[in-house]
């Protein structure tokens, strides 16, 4: 065994590496770029050195400054974890030049499965059923759509270079062929720099179904069960379980023997997985993730096999000790809290982890995670928060730990899909294992909904924590005047001209609620309409807890608590109670004043920092009210700027490459007369 380790990655998989890499004895080297100079997996390793600047283009996929470190650190193995390098041949390759191990398949198994139209191609030899499709090196638009008629609508265009779902298109019909298929080469070109794709008639109704295989370099391949990875947005996955629920015993027999068949047509070593789709009893080949997959730790917990340990151990060149697969205990299901928002078509979201607490007692709970309260969820890089993970006797039993899992988890600062998930563990659909890929959609009403209406305690919460803001501001003032008359110094409401009043408006998904607050007989007046919309005027008496956020109030007599977070002109209200609820409320008369002002001007401004990947439009256009102006790519998801409104585009202010920041403009649009 090798003695010290080098972790090509950041976050979540390289402080999973290093945490096993440390049990067994080695020595912990990490590489950062310069938005990870304080991040978790530096502060877990051994030693750390720079590699480059944010982008990833700069950093962490630059195969010299990675070796350089590595020849720097004196490191004997390099582990790539996945994204990134990782199912890169010539990095294995520059690894194994320089004498270092890579921890992972030999080049040739990369390559071959680095391309899907290659590996189908592999796995029709092999034997392994294929998806109707079209894998041809002719790429030309005529070929291509022929192809399309030949298989029949609807298809799938898929970057033949790709995963994670880049690329993919759905096509229904013909006509909607040529603009799908740009798109896909657009960003087939952009994610791998390959604009190649291949084409495969679309299921309706499918499952994606994976097998996790382990081969040595001694000739043994074993599969280690399945995993149900049908639950996915934008073809990412956001739930997986193992092993995959509801398979005929003879479908369970058939993927193992054709996913054992699949590595040993390509010589594979280390961890592997190969990914089926499935509709009914059939399935077919998709492809070979020729790495360790972010949903490792569901077959983990189900095996008892550290599959990290294992890779290192078959890099180091030992034989697996077992010759038939391990037996297979309980039920383990993931699920991917992201920074994102899935009511605004996924948007990644940006920003500080304010607030980031996980339950660390949780029987039968794992949680994978590269991040701490505090640390910043930056633009460069994936979304993905944290996994949680819960394992049972069972799945009803998993579910029920997962579940009880992500209620207790509390975040603030930044937007995350961690309602989604726990609307998900809980749909009943879900829960009687009703998995296709098309679940999230097919269930958008009840995952997707609004949130409900602002509680009204979250209403009486975020209007105490104002009123006691204030009265924190006027004792501020009468120490600073020194003068003990100052009308500041008074706790009776007392403000300029007279008025002991004050009215608010509080803003949750573009719902308003006006708030009045009037003083008098040592207390607050609140006066608003309730949720049913009934007017109700209620006593308030309000103090801070033991810290600044916790509210203890007094309303109409009853007395319960609340934490109430301000960051900047939003109010995060966490209610306890037997259901503890949270609500994000907006100051409206604060709120950005100079983002309003640009809205109503016609400027179309960016909504997170990105990349320009292409403009739609130019000066002089004459644009539909959500018409794409600019296609903006942050976090590995393309976003599509839309005209607000009918009009006319008046400049456009970006070109295809340009880095924006959030509120850059983008383009203005004047408004149709009498819009």
């Amino acid at each position: 065994m090798f003695r010290s380790l080098l972790v090509a990655n950041r976050g979540e998989i390289a402080c999973r590496i290093f945490r096993t890499a440390r049990r067994m004895g080695l020595r912990c080297i990490a590489v950062y770029s310069e938005a990870d100079a304080h991040a978790l997996h530096v502060e877990l390793a051994d030693e750390a050195y720079p590699i480059g600047p944010p982008p990833a283009a700069s950093s962490y996929l630059r195969i010299d400054r990675i070796l350089d470190a590595a020849r720097q650190a004196g490191a004997e193995a390099i582990h790539p974890g996945y994204g990134f390098l990782a199912e890169t041949a010539d990095f294995a390759e520059a690894c194994e030049q320089a004498g270092i191990v890579f921890v992972g398949p030999p080049a040739p198994a990369i390559r071959a499965m680095g391309s899907k139209a290659a590996a189908k191609a592999l796995m029709a030899e092999a034997g392994v059923p294929l998806v109707p499709g079209y894998h041809g090196d002719a790429q030309d638009d005529a070929r291509l759509s022929a192809e399309a008629e030949r298989i029949g609508y609807p298809v799938l265009i898929k970057a033949s270079a790709g995963g994670g779902g880049r690329g993919m298109h759905i096509v229904e019909r013909a006509a909607d062929f040529s603009d799908a298929l740009a798109a896909a080469r657009r960003v087939a070109k952009a994610a791998f720099g390959d604009d190649r794709v291949l084409l495969e008639r679309y299921l309706r109704r499918p499952r994606h179904i994976e097998v996790q295989v382990l081969g040595d370099a001694h000739g043994t391949i074993l599969d280690l069960s399945t995993r149900d990875c049908s639950v996915q947005r934008r073809y990412q996955k956001v739930v997986e379980e193992a092993p995959a629920p509801d398979l005929p015993d003879a479908v369970r027999t058939a993927l193992a023997e054709a996913a054992v068949d699949a590595a040993r047509a390509v010589g594979y070593r280390n961890a592997g997985t190969v990914e089926f789709i499935a509709e009914d009893d059939a399935f077919y080949f998709m492809e070979m993730n020729t790495r360790l997959q972010v949903e490792h730790p569901v077959t983990e917990l189900i095996t008892g096999l550290d599959l990290v340990e294992w890779q290192l151990r078959i890099a180091a060149g030992e034989a697996l000790p077992f010759r038939e697969p391990p037996p297979v205990a309980g039920h383990a299901v993931e699920a991917r809290l992201c920074a994102e928002d899935p009511t605004l078509d996924w948007r990644p979201a940006v920003g500080r982890l304010d607030r980031f607490l996980l339950p660390d007692d949780a029987v039968g709970v794992r949680i994978d995670t590269g991040v701490r309260e505090g640390d910043t969820i930056t633009p460069f890089y994936d979304s993905m928060i944290a996994k949680v993970i819960a394992h049972g006797e069972d799945r009803a039993a998993a579910l029920r730990r997962l579940g009880l899992a992500l209620a207790a988890i509390r975040i603030d600062g930044v937007t995350t899909n961690l309602d989604l998930l726990r609307r998900i563990v809980g749909h009943p659909s879900f829960r009687a294992g009703d998995l296709s890929t098309g679940f999230i959609a097919a269930h958008a009403d009840d995952l997707l909904a609004a949130p409900r209406p602002v509680p009204d305690r979250a209403l009486i919460a975020a209007s105490a924590a104002l009123l006691l803001d204030e009265q924190d501001r006027a004792e501020r003032f009468a120490r600073e005047s020194g003068d003990p008359h100052s009308p500041w110094n008074r706790r009776d409401g007392w403000r300029l001209h007279g008025v002991a009043s004050a009215e608010t408006e509080l803003i949750q998904d573009g719902v308003a609620r006006r708030v009045r607050a009037e003083y008098g007989a040592g207390a607050w007046t609140l006066r608003f309409a309730t949720e049913t919309g009934e007017a109700v005027a209620l006593d308030l008496r309000a103090r801070r807890g033991l810290d600044h956020d916790s509210l203890l109030l007094d309303v109409d007599g009853v007395r319960t608590r609340a934490t109430v977070r301000r960051y900047g002109d939003d109010i995060v209200v966490t209610l306890s109670g037997a259901e503890p609820a949270s609500a994000t409320l907006t100051v409206s008369q604060r709120l950005g004043t100079a983002a309003a002002a640009l809205a109503a001007s016609g400027s179309v401004a960016a909504p997170i920092p990105g990349r320009v990947v292409k403009v739609m439009v130019e000066a002089g256009q004459e644009v539909a009210r959500g018409e794409a102006l600019v296609i903006l790519e942050a976090m590995k998801t393309e976003l599509r700027i839309a005209a607000p409104t009918d009009g006319t585009v008046v400049r456009v202010c970006v070109q295809a490459g340009d880095l924006v920041s959030e509120g850059t403009e983008l383009a203005f649009v004047e408004a149709e007369a009498g819009r």
